[in-house]
């Protein structure tokens, strides 16, 4: 028997490398409202968090009240530079192809920022009709709730799926879920460390996950 009903894996970071894309594009956009946080710092404030909780968080770490149209401003601009520039995880369109088991997405991101960023990476076709929001349940990443509304939707026991994270937001959600996480730590956001402390199993390429998920 399989170890596993269904595979959720989180968007950014995992499946289409948006990540260094949106801290540019998110710090410019700070810039706009002056504040000045360099795409690094950036990275390590936001990464893995909610687009409304970033916001939030900005004003409120440099006392700024921010313009009610921040949030459509960033979202244009993000759009715009992942229709230029994004490209799957390298490894994910044959990992996707190979897989045997279900398997779907929960991401943190705006469900238009999740179609753009997975269509412009040629993975729409794998993931379509599979696609899961936070902005769908009550409370975002770190609590479980997309995580299980997504494994309720797809009809799989959360003790029986397997979530793939990229940050430490992601993995907490993972486990307040019950489910097995695996760190992906391929990418500049990642630490592995810390991934494996709050209790994943990291891993550094894709082409890694499929032995993985069938080990015992």
């Amino acid at each position: 028997m399989r170890r596993f009903d269904l595979v959720i894996f989180d968007c950014d970071g995992v499946l289409i490398d948006s990540e260094p894309i949106a801290n540019v594009v998110f710090s410019r956009q700070l810039e706009t409202v002056g504040i000045r946080m360099s795409p690094q710092e950036v990275m390590r404030t936001f990464v893995g968090k909610s687009r409304d909780t970033c916001i939030a968080m900005a004003g409120e770490m440099h006392g700024v009240k921010m313009p009610a149209d921040f949030a459509g401003r960033w979202d244009q601009a993000l759009h715009e530079a992942l229709a230029r520039e994004v490209k799957p995880v390298e490894g994910i369109p044959q990992l996707l192809r190979s897989l045997r088991i279900p398997y779907c997405v929960a991401s943190n991101g705006e469900p238009m920022h999740m179609q753009l960023g997975l269509e412009a990476a040629g993975l729409m076709p794998f993931v379509k009709g599979r696609l899961f929001s936070a902005k769908q349940v009550a409370h975002p990443k770190p609590a479980p709730d997309v995580y299980l509304h997504a494994a309720k939707a797809m009809g799989a026991p959360p003790a029986r799926c397997a979530v793939v994270e990229d940050t430490a937001t992601g993995v907490k959600a993972g486990i307040a879920a019950g489910m097995s996480v695996f760190g992906f730590v391929g990418g500049p956001q990642s630490d592995a460390a810390k991934l494996r402390e709050l209790g994943a199993k990291p891993f550094r390429h894709m082409s890694e996950l499929g032995a993985l998920l069938a080990a015992p």
